[in-house]
């Protein structure tokens, strides 16, 4: 071929042709992990795949290809320009093999190619290359991905050589090549994007299969913040206003917001204000599953299992999301998860919410976010710290007060031990204390202090799930002599499970999380079977408190009865839904709309209208989110008077 002839168009072409085959045995490889979830479709990916692999090479091998269209002749012909080209080619391969391997890793952590996830990783780079140090034999890896390129560059010297001996045409005639790549980027930027052509819905393994993870991860970019109004499907003000207000219209609330998708509502708990203490632990990818109670034989839970009779649970609790951002905006703000990336990491647009620490600072209590790790990671210092809190992280904490820590933070125990040190001091100074905590010992690379428990550290997530579980047990055994221990009320809640990735968009068995509500001098114990999430936990909290306030929270008070219809919010970065308890209403980006009928069993997948009711819904919940969001109107009112209590009143 004629465009082909030239040495530049003939090392681009090479290029091209090696990427191409690692993208092939890239692809390969993932689908023989999962063959059994791609069932007959599984050819598919091979043909949409190409597609995004060559797009993804439009724009990526365009630079390269300019730059050598435009060396001159000599510098072709120069001894030093050959060994220059070789090295180049080495360096090339080594990128292929390491992209490959990391999306290997990827897709074994998160179940889908390159996304915002990974365009996360790199902002936060020192805790992310550290758990990669941890988790793998990082130098053997890279050495031998050293000596993979090493032979394939050495295969390749004599093809090397005759691209070097090609004509290089005359500037006029590389100018034309130059327009041929130039067309095909252009070409690959009108008619690919990141959904189009592997579509929403069906199987989302064949979906991801069929995309290129580097194509992906530079996507990611462009879409980790999606308008709302803009990209799905919407409802007039006047009709998302009535279904949101008819959502949340418990007895004991009055609207009070004059914009109509407003929810700002007074809510008026009876019964006299109980000055108590609260602990809120947010625990790192703890599943329902993983519980001894809940069927698992492992015996990985022994001391939650037993919590379980001593507390309040709720058996039918579900995140809203896929990450801890999402878990920590949901339980603080009690929003649904509008599409991109969370408010938690909105620099600039992160504070000043009506959160549930401000409600309890407006009382007096000692609001405080406690984290295991350092809070710059996922932007937390700034959001609890406009939001109402005072941090406690790793890098406040001495490090003669921890014994143990890896590349998310310190061991669980040593958070726990802060905790409880602040709980003294609070209650010291007679001040009531919400402490939230976060924790990080469940998360690769599972290393946690040894001999506390009979699996080995690092061994994997059962040995982590089982060292989270013992750190509890030990927390709780420590505080129940303690004075405040009685007028304390300990929340354990996951911030999301270990893994969300399944066959569909959103697969609701893999968003259900335990929650243990634990105060036995103060609750009634038992399980509570109503479908409930995260968004549930803070006005549900303020109510057990019988605390009156003036609430932005899209959540309802879990200890009444009441006639609303039942639902959960639960999304990814995308794709948001709504579960109904037995169908799931699904809105995706370019005003797509499914549901999944019988989604815990069947779970057939039907395309719906915006009439359809539960459809109708979930519109309402997210569009007056985002609208509420967007118009500032989730905004924290300080309330006239700030009562100080103490706990000896």
């Amino acid at each position: 071929m004629q465009l082909f002839r030239s040495a530049p168009m003939r090392f681009l072409a090479l290029t091209t042709l090696l990427w191409l085959v690692i993208f092939l045995l890239t692809r390969v490889a993932l689908l023989a992990g999962h063959m059994a979830e791609f069932g007959a479709a599984n050819l598919t990916v091979f043909g949409v795949g190409i597609l995004y692999d060559l797009s993804f090479l439009a724009y990526a091998l365009l630079p390269m290809g300019l730059f050598l269209l435009l060396l001159p002749a000599r510098i072709w012909r120069s001894r030093a320009w050959r060994w220059l080209l070789e090295a180049s080619l080495f360096v090339c391969v080594y990128v292929m093999l390491f992209t490959a391997v990391a999306e290997w890793l990827f897709w074994d952590e998160f179940g889908v190619r390159f996304n915002f996830i990974a365009v996360d990783y790199l902002v936060y780079s020192d805790e992310v290359l550290n758990n990669i140090r941890e988790s793998y034999p990082l130098g053997t890896l890279l050495s031998l991905l050293a000596g993979a390129s090493l032979l394939v560059t050495l295969a390749l010297h004599g093809t090397l050589t005759r691209i070097c001996a090609a004509p290089v045409p005359l500037l006029r005639h590389r100018m034309a090549r130059m327009v041929v790549l130039g067309s095909a980027a252009l070409l690959a930027g009108f008619t690919v994007d990141q959904d189009h052509p592997r579509g929403d819905g069906g199987n989302t393994y064949v979906r991801e299969l069929s995309s290129n993870g580097p194509y992906q991860f530079f996507a990611a970019f462009r879409n980790n913040e999606l308008d709302y109004q803009q990209f799905y499907s919407t409802l007039p003000a006047d009709e998302v206003a009535k279904q949101i207000r008819s959502e949340l219209a418990e007895p004991n609330a009055h609207f009070v917001g004059s914009d109509p998708m407003d929810i700002r509502r007074t809510i008026s708990n009876p019964g006299t204000p109980r000055k108590l203490n609260v602990v809120l632990v947010t625990i790192e990818s703890l599943s329902a599953k993983y519980l001894g109670s809940n069927g698992d034989n492992r015996n990985l839970t022994p001391n939650l299992d037993a919590l379980r009779k001593q507390s309040l649970y709720f058996n039918n609790f579900y995140a809203t999301g896929t990450r801890t951002d999402r878990g920590l905006e949901a339980i603080t703000l009690s929003i649904p998860p509008t599409p991109g990336r969370s408010i938690v990491k909105r620099i600039g647009r992160e504070s000043g919410f009506a959160s549930l620490g401000q409600q309890f600072k407006a009382k007096g209590y000692d609001a405080v976010f406690m984290y295991g790790g350092r809070g710059y990671f996922d932007n937390m210092n700034a959001f609890f710290g406009g939001n109402g809190y005072r941090i406690v992280d790793q890098s406040s904490v001495p490090e003669a007060d921890i014994h143990f820590k890896n590349a998310w933070g310190m061991a669980d125990e040593d958070l726990y031990a802060q905790a409880t040190r602040v709980a003294d001091e609070d209650f010291a100074k007679q001040q009531p204390f919400f402490l939230q905590l976060m924790t990080t010992s469940n998360h690769r690379p599972y290393t946690y202090p040894d001999g506390r428990i009979d699996i080995p550290s690092g061994k994997g997530r059962d040995g982590a799930v089982k060292y989270t579980d013992y750190a509890i047990g030990k927390f709780l055994e420590n505080v129940r002599s303690k004075p405040w221990f009685d007028q304390t009320i300990f929340i354990f809640v996951a911030d999301h499970t270990a893994g969300s990735a399944g066959k569909e968009d959103l697969p609701v068995e893999n968003y259900q999380i335990p929650l243990f509500i634990y105060a036995p001098k103060l609750l009634p114990t038992g399980e509570r079977g109503e479908l409930a999430s995260q968004l549930d936990l803070a006005p549900t909290l303020l109510a057990m408190l019988n605390m009156s306030y003036e609430s932005t929270f899209f959540g309802r008070n879990l200890m009444v009865e009441n006639t609303l219809p039942p639902r959960v919010v639960i999304g990814n970065y995308q794709h948001l839904g709504l579960f109904d308890g037995t169908d799931l209403a699904i809105l995706s980006p370019r005003q797509a709309l499914r549901r999944h009928n019988q989604a815990l069993g069947a779970s057939v997948e039907v395309n719906a209208k915006a009439d359809d009711p539960l459809i109708a819904r979930a519109i309402a919940y997210y569009q007056a989110a985002s609208h509420g969001y967007k118009q500032r109107l989730l905004g924290w009112n300080a309330p006239e008077q700030q009562p100080v209590v103490s706990q000896k009143e």
